[in-house]
C-alpha cells in the first residue's frame, strides 16, 4: 500500500516531496499528493513530516 498525506494535516512545507526518492510527491495545487503507482513504501516521507500527517493508505 502506497502512503498518503492529510489534507487536514499538511502544513505544505515541502521536506517530503525532496526526500522521496522515487519522485512520488509533488505539489497539485495547494496539497501534496503521493502518486500511488511510484511509491515504494520506503517510509522516508512519513519519517521527514513534521506534522506526522503521512501514513499508510
Amino acid at each position: 500500500m502506497a502512503y498518503v498525506i492529510s489534507k487536514d494535516e499538511c502544513i505544505q512545507c515541502g521536506a517530503c516531496e525532496s526526500e522521496c526518492p522515487e519522485g512520488a510527491i509533488s505539489l497539485e495545487g495547494e496539497y501534496y499528493v503521493i502518486d500511488p503507482a511510484k511509491c515504494q513504501d520506503c517510509g522516508s516521507c512519513a519519517e521527514v513530516c513534521p506534522t506526522g500527517s503521512i501514513s499508510k493508505a
